[in-house]
C-alpha cells in the first residue's frame, strides 16, 4: 500500500513532503523517495532511500535542494524488490518528466516493449517506469493535455502524480482505483494519498473520482472528467486533526490497532443500528448466500466472519481470495450478497471483484 504526496507553492517543497512521508507511514513501505523541481525551473532533482523515511532524510542530510514543486512516495514492492532503482519516483528518459504512482498498470509489458522499440532505456523492474516514458513519448507541448491520452493508454487501477520542467509551476495528478485527494490551501496546493498527509497545512480538500484528471497550481485547481469536462468539485472540510491518525502512543501501529479493536466494533455496530441503514436490512433480508472476498490478513478476518455469520444468521458463506474471485466461475443471482473486506480500503483485486460481482447481479455491500 504505497503513499503519494505532492507541493506546489510558496515554500520549500522538501521539508513538505518528508513530513507527509511521515504522516503516511501506517500504510506500509519498504522505500521512499522526492522528486523536486529547483527554482531554476530546469532541472528535477530525485533522492530516493530503500528503509524508512529517517533513512532518506539521513541520506539527505547537508544537501540544499530548493524548490517549489515536488513531490514524494513511499513504496511497497510489487513489481522488482526493494531497491533504489524500483524506489519511486521514477524520471523519463531525457529527465524532464517524473512521476509517482499507486496501483498496477496491467498492461505495463506490452507498453514497454512498444516503448523499448522506440529507444526507451528502462532503468527499473517496474510497472511504473512505462508512465514516465510514455508521459516523455506523448508530451504535446501540453502537460494535462499529454494526461489524458497517457491515462487512454493505461489499463488497470492507479493514482499518477506528475511534474515536469517543461511546466515547473504545476502537478498533474491522475485517479482511476487508487485514492488520490487535492489539499486546499492559501497560495500553495497538495496532492496526497490520504488526508493526514498534509493536514498540517490544511482541512479543506477534493476527493478526486475514478477516471479524473487533475490540475493543480499553487492558486489554481482544475478537475476534469474523463473526456475532458471540467468540473465543478464541491470541497470538504474536515474537523479532526492529524494526532487521530497517528500512534498515540502506542509502540507501532499495530499495537495500536489491537487496542482500539473494543471502540472500532461498538463504533461499527452503533453505525448500523441507526433507521437510515433500514434500506440495507431490506436488501439483505433474502440473501440465501454470501461471499466474502479479501486478501491477505482481511482474508483471515473473513474466515472469523464466516463463522459468527453461519452460526448467528444460519446463512452459508463462502470466503475466496480476491485475486482468485475475479478469474473463477461464480454462481450469483439476485439473493446471493457479497462482502469485500480490505484494511486499506485500496485493495484493487478486492474493489474490481465486488464490481464484477455487482454487474452479474450480486447485492453488494459497499459501506462495510
Amino acid at each position: 500500500m504505497c503513499g503519494i504526496i505532492g507541493y506546489v507553492g510558496k515554500r520549500n517543497a522538501v521539508p513538505v513532503l518528508l513530513y507527509g512521508l511521515q504522516r503516511l507511514e501506517y500504510r506500509g513501505y519498504d522505500s521512499a523517495g522526492i522528486a523536486v523541481i529547483e527554482n531554476s525551473g530546469n532541472k528535477i532533482v530525485v533522492e530516493k532511500q530503500v528503509g524508512k523515511i529517517k533513512d532518506l532524510q539521513e541520506h539527505m542530510w547537508g544537501k540544499k535542494i530548493e524548490g517549489h514543486t515536488a513531490i514524494g512516495h513511499t513504496r511497497w514492492a510489487t513489481h522488482g524488490t526493494p531497491t533504489i532503482e524500483n524506489a519511486h519516483p521514477h524520471t523519463s528518459q531525457r529527465g524532464t518528466i517524473s512521476i509517482v504512482h499507486n496501483g498496477i498498470i496491467e498492461n505495463y509489458l506490452e507498453l514497454k516493449e512498444k516503448l523499448i522499440k522506440k529507444g526507451y532505456k528502462f532503468r527499473s523492474e517496474t510497472d511504473t517506469e512505462v508512465i514516465a516514458h510514455l508521459f516523455e513519448d506523448l508530451y504535446t507541448g501540453d502537460l494535462l493535455e499529454t494526461a489524458f491520452k497517457v491515462a487512454e493508454k493505461l489499463d488497470g487501477a492507479y493514482a499518477v502524480g506528475v511534474v515536469s520542467t517543461y511546466e515547473p509551476d504545476r502537478i498533474i495528478a491522475i485517479k482511476k482505483g487508487s485514492p488520490l485527494i487535492i489539499g486546499l490551501g492559501k497560495d500553495e496546493n497538495f496532492i496526497a494519498s490520504d488526508i493526514p498527509a498534509v493536514l498540517e497545512y490544511t482541512k479543506d480538500f477534493i476527493a478526486l473520482e475514478d477516471g479524473e484528471i487533475a490540475l493543480v497550481t499553487k492558486d489554481r485547481v482544475e478537475v476534469y472528467n474523463p473526456e475532458g469536462k471540467k468540473l465543478e468539485k464541491k470541497p470538504f472540510h474536515v474537523t479532526w486533526d492529524v494526532s487521530v491518525a497517528e500512534k498515540a502512543g502506542y509502540k507501532h501501529f499495530m499495537q495500536k490497532e489491537i487496542h482500539e479493536q473494543p471502540r472500532t466494533v461498538g463504533d461499527t455496530i452503533t453505525g448500523f443500528s441507526s433507521s437510515k441503514d433500514e434500506k440495507l436490512f431490506e436488501m439483505l433480508k433474502d440473501i440465501n448466500r454470501l461471499y466474502i472476498i479479501a486478501c491477505g490478513t482481511s482474508y483471515h478476518a473473513a474466515l472469523v466472519g464466516k463463522f459468527w455469520i453461519e452460526r448467528f444468521a444460519k446463512i452459508p458463506v463462502e470466503v475466496d481470495y480476491a485475486s482468485e474471485f475475479r478469474y473463477r466461475d461464480r454462481i450469483i443471482d439476485d439473493r446471493t450478497a457479497i462482502l469485500g473486506i480490505s484494511q486499506s480500503g485500496e485493495t484493487a483485486d478486492t474493489r474490481f471483484a465486488l464490481l464484477d460481482a455487482k454487474k452479474e447481479g450480486a447485492k453488494a455491500m459497499e459501506r462495510l
